[in-house]
């Protein structure tokens, strides 16, 4: 991934069915997205990982952008902190996405790493915390995301620097996507930005553009997160080389 990926509704209780999700996502796409991650729903509106409501919404999605990534959340409170319910879940899986997001600080992470790996389904290992990031070496992961949550906009380029370094310290060379939620994540596009690190944006992160106003949707969040992720990446790249 070269730049941006849009997270559509994690917990927010919109969009929610299939068809607002297929929707939600060609928006984002059209507004520069290269993927999506999404929490797909039962037909109560309850996140799930059921194998019909993950495959309606993958369905849906493809059908809506013939091509496109699309990778969903695998957290374990969607099964009520049940590991070996989640699990079962994922391994009754018909449709499958292309990636999942899956927890470092999670019960059953590296078993779950295990088993969608098998599946032939992309990982992308959720760390939190600096401490996390030595649970990641030597496993077949398609990237490492960098997750800044409940943080201050203040502190959020220290504590993805913190995990940064702790990576670097794992020995973990792969792919790395940066991202924060709520007040971390407009500073923390434009840091990944700097580090010239993929990113996300979406209504699970952010219902808000970098001035505070409120978002009107997912394709105007990717809209603006990319001029603020190209326009760190151009000054950072001038401050690297003044004499261009």
């Amino acid at each position: 991934m070269k730049s941006i990926k849009a997270c559509l509704n994690g917990g927010r209780p919109a969009p929610a069915s299939p068809t607002d999700l297929a929707a939600e996502a060609a928006a984002a796409v059209a507004a520069g997205a290269e993927a999506v991650h999404v929490h797909p729903r039962d037909p109560a509106g309850r996140e799930s990982l059921a194998a019909e409501d993950i495959g309606a919404a993958l369905v849906a999605i493809r059908r809506a952008v013939p091509g496109l990534r699309v990778g969903v959340s695998t957290g374990l409170w969607i099964t009520g902190g049940d590991a070996p319910r989640r699990a079962a879940h994922i391994a009754a899986w018909r449709a499958l996405p292309d990636f999942t997001s899956v927890n470092v600080g999670e019960e059953g992470f590296t078993d779950l790493v295990r088993l969608l790996t098998a599946r032939g389904v992309g990982v992308e290992a959720g760390v939190w915390r600096p401490a996390e990031a030595q649970a990641v070496a030597g496993l077949a992961l398609e990237r490492v995301l960098i997750e800044v949550l409940d943080t201050p906009a203040a502190a959020a380029v220290p504590a993805a620097d913190a995990i940064l370094a702790a990576l670097d310290e794992a020995g973990w060379t792969g792919e790395r996507l940066l991202h924060g939620e709520q007040d971390a994540c407009w500073p923390l596009i434009a840091h990944a930005g700097r580090l010239g690190l993929p990113t996300r944006v979406g209504l699970e992160d952010t219902l808000v553009l970098p001035d505070g106003s409120p978002a009107p949707g997912n394709a105007a969040l990717v809209e603006k997160a990319l001029e603020v992720w190209r326009s760190a990446r151009h000054d950072a790249g001038e401050r690297l080389d003044p004499g261009r």
